[in-house]
């Protein structure tokens, strides 16, 4: 691109400005700029780490000019290749450092703040330096690290934090829907739901209904509820071993009694029960999850929740799916093909669910989702 073409000069006025050779992006192009590494770093697999610089909630007063000013000129001494920039105009400055390697995330993290706090005492008095806060957010941690330390996720995803507050109205909605909807259904299903118990429990020993733990929206762990569809105290190697497989794309289709080129999911596992798998093939199991949408943990319409397991043989970009709608029981996934997709497949239904989500959507989703049941169970 020539930036000294006239077409270009007000992307440099708009989204730029300048310190010596170095180029301050506003807020708008900063924060584009870490989604764009978010990106980057899912297809390369080099971390980057997002430095924030803190100066208060004041951004006009003369005292927060004087030190942003300062600041700035400190930065000067990062790598060319890093980018600087406002994550909040006037008030918390950013440093992108990109290809971090991960084995030394710990010792690169105290260098950088070694050598910042070198440059910054530099510029600044002692009152001044103890007046701002540095935090240190890297891309992408582990899995454990993300559920343990979930303020992350929000700081590394501004472009989604905009997002949802331009669609703060429809989020109002889709939750009045999800509540309302779940409150029909729970009361138009209460005998399904006494019938399916009695026959649970005639059938098999053991508990009524199966809470398990899932991985909500951005890492956050709840206890799902289903029908109890399995023997109870059995054992979940062979699951783990054939989603490792789904996940990284070997697995192979099962046999579904002739109907179609067969599915991804286990069909023949000891584990279910004779109503159980009656209970599976109708989805009548999954109704306890109204209660999961009651209580927020859910929408009726969005990805699928994993297992821990799941998620922790999860490429980076199927992170994603977690990290950008609520867990749902039925989906774009379940009403286009379900099962008979790949994992692949399914993430990337997931996100452009999450990236064109609406009421609108939801409803045709819902409606569509009683003949996909049907379809299913055949």
């Amino acid at each position: 691109m020539n930036l000294r073409h006239p077409e270009n000069r007000s992307f440099l006025r708009t989204d730029t400005a300048s310190l010596g050779e170095r180029s301050i992006l506003h807020e708008a192009a900063f924060q584009r700029m870490i989604s764009l590494e978010r990106r980057r770093t899912e297809r390369s697999g080099k971390p980057f780490l997002l430095m924030l610089i803190d100066m208060g909630d004041h951004p006009n007063s003369e005292r927060t000019k004087k030190i942003s000013s300062k600041i700035l000129a400190a930065l000067v001494a990062t790598r060319e290749t890093d980018v600087t920039g406002w994550y909040k105009d006037n008030t918390v400055i950013g440093v992108i450092f990109t290809e971090i390697v991960m084995e030394a995330r710990d010792a690169i993290v105290r260098a950088m703040l070694g050598r910042i706090s070198t440059a910054l005492s530099k510029k600044l008095s002692p009152e001044q330096i103890n007046e701002i806060g540095i935090s240190f957010h890297l891309f992408p941690e582990t899995w454990h690290e993300t559920m343990l330390r979930r303020s992350n996720t929000s700081v590394l995803y501004p472009d989604l934090a905009k997002r949802d507050e331009a669609r703060k109205v429809f989020c109002i909605l889709k939750r009045v829907m999800d509540v309302v909807g779940s409150l029909i259904m729970l009361i138009v299903a209460s005998p399904v739901f006494v019938v399916v118990a009695l026959a649970i429990k005639l059938t098999s020993s053991g508990p009524i209904f199966f809470k398990q733990q899932r991985v909500g929206q951005c890492g956050v762990p709840f206890s799902l509820l289903k029908f109890r569809s399995m023997h109870a105290d059995n054992n979940c190697s062979s699951h783990m071993e054939y989603m490792r497989q789904l996940i990284a794309g070997v697995a192979d289709r099962k046999s579904c009694e002739g109907n179609g080129p067969g599915v991804y999911k286990l069909t023949s596992d000891p584990r279910i029960t004779s109503i159980g798998a009656v209970l599976r093939k109708t989805s009548l199991d999954e109704l306890p999850q109204l209660i999961n949408v009651l209580k927020g943990e859910m929408s009726l319409v969005g990805p699928r929740p994993p297992i821990d397991y799941e998620v922790e043989r999860y490429d980076l970009w199927h992170r994603r799916r977690l990290i950008e709608a609520k867990p749902g029981i039925t989906g774009l996934w379940q009403v286009n093909g379900r099962n008979r997709i790949p994992f692949d497949d399914m993430v990337r239904l997931d996100l452009m669910y999450a990236k064109s989500w609406s009421p609108w959507l939801d409803l045709m989703i819902l409606l569509r989702t009683p003949k996909a049941v049907v379809e299913g169970a055949q």
